[in-house]
């Protein structure tokens, strides 16, 4: 029966492919039981979850593999089953399965003696860091061993296949396009569903997180981790009682005019201003890519970049000491706009469940402000314009992504063609997008309304190409000359502005969304988070600098308790000027969390790890040191909470 059912069947191939993955996935399932069988709890209804829901997430990744496959047998006419061309992208197509299938394995098998867990965004963090993480491997095991026995045993696979005449069966296979239409649309069917259904926390129903893990399955775990963007905080951080940690962070919170609610696990607060001189003026922030402090003559810079931001600096408010969240645009927004620390994982800017959030921008609109974000490329990338537009602001980017429509609840505005003089792979020139402000602001202020503005450029980024003749360094020849270049259409920018009806009573703040690169000497090196930021307000031309260590999300909470707002705030940022302000800045990169109080650094790692080092900032040393209680009590308590605030839903409005 079972030879005459290999010599007839044109899906023979795709269903002992299946049959082989979900023997293979079942032995892995049950070694990787082994290594945690003493954390694991079993008892017998434990493993049948376990091997039931393993079962169940097996045949959605079978069905993800094979369903390509069973559209190409569909369409493929059945008079060239047996044909040279079929023979080739059947063998090649079952050879990279296989060897995608054995890689996956063996990766689950690195992955789990680790963390203890399936695939999760650490794993999508290591696509990031390829070069490192084939570097790890191969000081930690003989990759040219292993990457020789997967090829051997796929080649074995494929000659057990030919041998067994499987591919005999495939290639003779006789079935009618009737007969080949249910059995394929059956699979995509399956296929879809899963995707569409079947989440990950399906198998997130145990107590004990090791029969969790074993329940899933590393690939669908991969690409839901990939989906969602994140790291589950409570799992892979050290914790403390969560009621503890928000008494801590709103001890931090804490003013003179501040009222917390009654809710204890909330940071949700009144900020009620000492004096009734109010300022509401127009607010314009420039959000400069890439723009590390060290470009600028006032932090040491001898290249003469940033002649106009520097000058700006003599007659503005400057921080001379405040650090980026992160080392990623989406990072940037993220501080900018909800002024919450960095979460592990992506930036909130790109996870699902983001919108209707209490951001900056909320908080203007609740002062009656028309808010806007502009963007010199087109928005749907890194999810830029879905965030913006279910946050409270009315978007404008350069929108050319026709088929890749966002679903946006707020109003969006296209920047078209007439109006672009230079454009590259990131958008268009940083002077064409500050006309695009210019426009906005003049329509609004005819309207007899204040507005405010969160301006994200591009200029600033590879390929560093701009308009020619604008500076006297070539485009595209590095970044020096994109620095330039930037800072040169800011000068633009406030030429054209100078004179506007609106200017006198707008307040315009520079800032980077992060430095230029984030690799140095440390893994999380502090200086490779320091940024400008300066408030340029017209009707103060005096200027004053503020030399407290402070983080992007102390921006707002600052500015607006200069101009004496009450409002509601969610915002974990604090009052750089209030006499109660301990500095402190918080920072990270997709995995770990660093802390720093004064000179005390704390690093959040997975699996619960903790350092604490000393920071010695004339060397950039971090020197290992014990732990200090309260100091890593603190960095917990900030990261713990912003995480359950965000899943919880306690940053909503």
């Amino acid at each position: 029966m079972i030879a005459r059912f290999r010599q007839k069947n044109t899906y023979s191939v795709l269903y002992y492919f299946v049959l082989i993955f979900i023997v293979a996935s079942f032995l892995v399932r049950l070694v990787l039981l082994f290594f945690s069988i003493r954390k694991a709890d079993l008892g017998l209804l434990a493993l049948c979850r376990i091997f039931g829901e393993g079962l169940l997430f097996d045949i959605g990744v079978a069905s993800f593999f094979v369903a390509p496959y069973s559209l190409y047998l569909l369409i493929l006419p059945a008079k060239w089953n047996n044909s040279i061309i079929n023979r080739i992208i059947t063998y090649v197509a079952f050879t990279l399965a296989v060897l995608i299938l054995m890689f996956s394995f063996f990766a689950e098998f690195t992955f789990w003696q680790e963390f203890e867990s399936r695939f999760n965004f650490i794993a999508v963090d290591y696509l990031i860091y390829t070069f490192e993480v084939i570097n790890n491997i191969n000081e930690s095991y003989p990759l040219p061993l292993l990457i020789g026995g997967m090829l051997i045993i796929t080649l074995g696979v494929v000659l057990i296949f030919k041998k067994r005449k499987i591919f005999f069966a495939s290639f003779h296979g006789s079935f009618k396009f009737l007969t080949r239409l249910v059995i394929s649309s059956a699979i995509i069917l399956i296929a879809l569903m899963y995707a569409a259904v079947v989440d990950n926390s399906f198998a997130e129903t145990s107590a004990n997180r090791y029969q969790n893990e074993l329940a899933k399955a590393g690939i669908y775990s991969f690409f839901s981790a990939f989906k969602s963007n994140e790291l589950n905080y409570v799992e892979f951080y050290r914790q403390v009682d969560n009621g503890k940690a928000f008494a801590i962070v709103r001890d931090q919170l804490k003013d003179s005019g501040t009222v917390f609610n009654k809710d204890s696990l909330s940071i949700k607060r009144n900020i009620s201003a000492l004096v009734n001189n109010v300022t509401k003026p127009n607010v314009i922030m420039i959000t400069i890519e890439s723009l590390s402090a060290d470009f600028m003559t006032h932090f040491g810079n001898t290249q003469a970049l940033t002649p106009v931001l520097d000058s700006m600096a003599n007659i503005s408010t400057l921080f001379t000491n405040m650090y980026a969240t992160g080392s990623r645009t989406v990072r940037g927004m993220e501080a900018l706009s909800l002024g919450i620390p960095p979460t592990p994982g992506n930036s909130i800017v790109r996870r699902s469940d983001n919108d209707n959030l209490t951001t900056i921008g909320h908080i203007f609109q609740q002062q009656e402000y028309q808010t806007g974000f502009f963007y010199g490329g087109d928005g749907y990338f890194d999810n830029m314009n879905r965030y913006f537009s279910n946050n409270d602001f009315i978007v404008t980017d350069r929108g050319r992504n026709i088929l890749k429509a966002d679903k946006l609840k707020g109003l969006r505005n296209i920047i078209p063609d007439s109006l672009v003089h230079f454009e590259n792979a990131w958008g268009i020139c940083d002077e064409d997008l500050y006309d695009a402000v210019i426009r906005d602001a003049d329509e609004t202020f005819k309207k007899g309304k204040l507005f405010y503005d969160f301006v994200m450029t591009t200029s600033n980024h590879r390929p560093f190409t701009y308009p020619p003749g604008k500076i006297d360094i070539l485009s595209g020849t590095g970044r020096e000359g994109a620095v330039k270049y930037t800072d040169y259409a800011i000068g633009q920018f406030l030429k054209k502005i100078k004179d506007k009806p609106w200017f006198r009573n707008t307040v315009i703040i520079f800032v980077a969304d992060h430095c230029s690169n984030s690799a140095g000497k440390n893994e999380i090196d502090i200086t490779k988070y320091h940024i400008p930021a300066i408030i340029y307000n017209p009707r103060d031309t005096v200027g004053g600098i503020i030399e407290k260590m402070c983080s992007q999300i102390d921006l707002y909470p600052t500015l607006l308790s200069t101009w004496n707002w009450n409002y509601t705030s969610n915002l974990y940022g604090q009052n750089v000027l209030s006499t109660s302000y301990k500095p402190r800045i918080l920072l990270g990169t997709y995995q770990k969390l660093a802390y720093m109080r004064n000179d005390s650094l704390v690093i959040l790692s997975p699996q619960q790890k903790v350092e604490t080092y000393k920071y010695r900032k004339d060397t950039n040393e971090q020197i290992p040191m014990p732990e200090v209680e309260e100091v890593v009590a603190e960095a917990i308590a900030n990261y713990q909470t912003a995480y359950y605030l965000f899943k919880s839903g306690g940053l909503k409005k």
